[in-house]
C-alpha cells in the first residue's frame, strides 16, 4: 500500500492537532543577533589567538611543538628582559598605589576646594598617548635636559632605562589606578562612621577598620590593573628604555627587526600570561566582592576640619603640579625652533606635523579610526549587551559570548596585534584582503577595548525594571518599540560614555596597532614612534600635543551631547 492510500491512524490525527509551535519573531531575532556578534568576536579575537597559538608551538626541529620555546628560553636575555618587566611592574605599582590612594581620599573624604580642578588635571594623561610622558622626562632629565644636574644630584647617572622608564609609567598609570580608588572610596555608608564617633573611635582606628575594609578590593583591583598596564605597554620602554630591555620591546625586536614570528609568538604568550593571571585574580576578587552600600545606606558627606583639608590640598595640588610640569614641558618643547641651541618659539614643528603630506595624512587616520571606533563600538557593546541582558534562549552561546566579551581586557594590546598578523596575513584565510586596511585597525581597536565598555553597558542595562519589558509584552508592544522609546532613552548617556571611552582610546593606543598599518594606513601614534626614532622629537612632540588637542576638543563636545542626552532622559522620566 502506497503510502498516500495508507489510511491515517490516530498518530497522524494527534500530530495534525498539535502543530509545530513557532518561535516568536523576537527570538529568533536575538538568537541571530547573538550568532552574528559571536562570529564577530570570534574573528577579531578567537582567530588571531588561535593563530598566535598556532605560531608559538609550530614545529621547528628537535624539541617538537616545544621548539620555540626551548630555543627562546636558551637565549641569555631572555631572564634578563623577564625580570626587568616584573620588577618595574611591581616598582611602578608601589609607587602609584599609594599616592593615588591619598589623592582619592582627599577627592572623596575631605572638604578641600577646587577638587573639580585636581581631578581634571590628574585625569590628563588619559587624553594623551603613553609615548607623551617618556619624551616630556627626556625633555626634563635626558642629556640635554634643563634639570638633569638635579637627576644627576639624586645619585642616577642617566634618566634612559629603569629610571625613565619607571617615571614615564607613573604618569600614564596614575589616572587608571586613580579612577578606581576614587570609585572604591566612594561607596561608604556614614552610619558605620557614626557608630564608631558614638563608640569614641579614633581617626586612625576609623581608617583602619572600616575604610581600608571597605575599599580592599578596590586596592587589589587598582594594583592589578596597574601591573597589567606597565608590563604590556610598549610605546614608553620604546622611547626612553634605552638598552633596558623588556618583554614588550622584545616582542616588537623579533617580529619587526629580526622577522622571527615565531620567537616574536612565544614571547607574546610570556607576555599575555601575567595579564591572564592579573585578570583572572581580579576575576575572582569581583565574585567574592560583597556590597557595600545596603538599601538604607546614608550617604557620606565629609565634614570641614581645616588643619586636614589643608594637608590634602597640598598633596593634591603637589600631584597635580608634578602633572602639568610633565605636560607642559612637552607642549613648551615643540613650540621650540632648536632645543636646546635655538629656544625661539615657532610653529614649525606643527606646520611639519599638519601640512606634511605623510604626519597630516596619519593625523587624519587617527581622527578615521577614532570616529569608527567611536561608532562600531557602542553599537556592538550595546547589541551584546542587550541581547544577553534583555533576552533569553540559547544558554551556551550566551556563556561563550560573555566569555568573549571579558577575554578582550586580558589581552595585551601588543599580543593581539600580533595574532592579528598570523590571521588575517595568511594566504589561506579568505579575509586576507582586509590586511593593513583602515577596517582591520577598526576591528582590533574596537575588539581591544570591548570588555569596559561592554561591562559598563551591562551595569546600566541591569539597573532597568525588568518590568518595562513584562509590561510591555503583556500589552502586545514589539520588543523594538519598547526599545526605541524606553531602553535607549534611558540607556543614552552611557552609550556616550562608551562612545567617548572608545574614541580617547582610538586615539591614544600604540601597541595593538603598530603592526597592522601600511603606509597608507599610518597613524599619528605610530607617526610620534617614527619620528623619535628618525631623531626628530620636536615633531613628535608636536604631533602627541596634537593628539592631546584633538583629544580635549572631542571631549568637551562629548560633554555637551551627553548633558544634552541627560535632559532627555530627564524629560523622558517625567512623562
Amino acid at each position: 500500500m502506497s503510502i498516500a492510500s495508507r489510511p491515517l491512524g490516530p498518530q497522524d490525527g494527534a500530530a495534525r492537532a498539535a502543530p509545530r509551535q513557532r518561535v516568536p519573531l523576537a527570538e529568533r531575532l536575538a538568537q541571530l543577533g547573538l550568532l552574528a556578534l559571536c562570529a564577530l568576536l570570534l574573528l577579531g579575537l578567537g582567530g588571531p589567538l588561535a593563530a598566535l597559538l598556532a605560531q608559538a608551538f609550530s614545529q621547528g626541529g628537535q624539541g617538537g611543538a616545544f621548539a620555540h620555546f626551548w630555543v627562546y628560553l636558551g637565549s641569555p636575555g631572555l631572564l634578563s628582559s623577564l625580570w626587568n618587566s616584573l620588577w618595574v611592574s611591581v616598582m611602578v605599582t608601589l609607587i602609584v598605589l599609594p599616592l593615588a590612594f591619598v589623592f582619592a581620599y582627599g577627592l572623596t573624604r575631605s572638604a578641600m576646594p577646587a577638587k573639580g580642578l585636581l581631578r581634571s588635571i590628574s585625569l590628563l594623561p588619559l587624553l594623551a598617548p603613553s609615548l607623551l610622558s617618556a619624551i616630556s622626562l627626556i625633555y626634563w632629565f635626558g642629556n640635554q635636559g634643563v634639570a638633569k644636574s638635579l637627576l644627576q644630584a639624586l645619585g642616577f647617572e642617566s634618566i634612559y632605562g629603569a629610571p625613565g622608564l619607571v617615571l614615564a609609567q607613573c604618569f600614564a598609570v596614575f589616572p587608571h589606578v586613580l579612577m578606581v580608588l576614587v570609585t572604591a572610596l566612594s561607596l561608604a555608608d556614614a552610619r558605620l562612621y557614626e557608630s564608631a564617633d558614638a563608640m569614641g573611635a579614633s581617626a586612625w582606628r576609623k581608617f583602619i577598620t572600616i575604610t581600608l575594609p571597605g575599599a580592599k578590593y578596590g586596592l587589589v583591583s587598582a594594583a592589578l590593573l596597574s601591573f597589567t598596564l606597565v608590563i604590556t605597554d610598549f610605546g614608553v620602554p620604546k622611547v626612553i628604555g634605552g638598552d633596558f630591555n623588556v618583554l614588550a620591546t622584545d616582542v616588537f625586536k623579533l617580529v619587526i627587526g629580526q622577522q622571527d614570528f615565531q620567537r616574536g609568538a612565544v614571547v607574546a604568550l610570556l607576555l599575555l600570561t601575567p595579564a591572564a593571571l592579573s585578570f583572572g585574580v581580579d576575576h575572582w576578587l569581583q565574585r567574592r566582592q560583597t556590597a557595600m552600600l545596603g538599601a538604607r545606606a546614608v550617604a557620606l558627606v565629609p565634614k570641614r576640619s581645616r588643619g586636614f583639608d589643608a594637608l590634602m590640598l597640598a598633596f593634591c595640588a603637589l600631584i597635580a603640579a608634578l602633572m602639568l610640569a610633565m605636560f607642559l614641558m612637552a607642549v613648551y618643547a615643540s613650540f621650540v625652533k632648536l632645543w636646546p641651541y635655538n629656544l625661539s618659539l615657532s610653529l614649525d614643528h606643527y606646520v611639519v606635523g599638519i601640512v606634511d603630506a605623510e604626519l597630516g595624512d596619519a593625523l587624519f587616520n587617527s581622527l578615521k579610526l577614532a570616529a569608527g571606533s567611536a561608532l562600531l563600538g557602542p553599537l556592538l557593546v550595546f547589541l551584546g549587551a542587550y541581547l544577553l541582558e534583555k533576552t533569553r534562549g540559547l544558554a551556551p552561546l550566551r556563556s561563550l559570548v560573555r566569555l568573549l566579551a571579558s577575554l578582550p581586557m586580558a589581552v595585551p594590546g601588543l599580543v593581539l596585534g600580533l595574532g592579528y598578523i598570523f590571521f588575517f596575513n595568511a594566504p589561506a584565510n579568505p579575509l586576507s584582503f582586509l590586511y593593513q586596511s583602515g577596517a582591520l585597525l577598526v576591528l582590533c581597536t574596537v575588539v581591544h577595548f570591548y570588555t569596559t565598555g561592554h561591562m559598563t553597558m551591562v551595569t546600566a542595562l541591569k539597573a532597568l525594571d525588568p518590568e518595562f519589558e513584562a509590561v510591555s509584552a503583556s500589552l502586545k508592544v514589539p520588543f523594538y518599540t519598547t526599545l526605541w522609546r524606553v531602553t535607549l532613552p534611558i540607556c543614552l548617556p552611557t552609550l556616550i560614555e562608551v562612545s567617548r571611552y572608545f574614541f580617547v582610546n582610538a586615539m591614544t593606543t600604540v601597541s595593538a596597532v603598530v603592526f597592522l598599518y601600511s603606509p597608507d594606513t599610518k597613524l599619528a601614534s605610530v607617526a610620534i614612534l617614527n619620528l623619535d626614532e628618525a631623531g626628530e622629537i620636536g615633531a613628535a612632540t608636536a604631533m602627541a600635543v596634537l593628539i592631546v588637542g584633538v583629544s580635549l576638543a572631542v571631549n568637551c563636545l562629548y560633554l555637551l551631547l551627553g548633558r544634552w542626552a541627560q535632559v532627555r532622559t530627564q524629560a523622558w522620566r517625567q512623562r
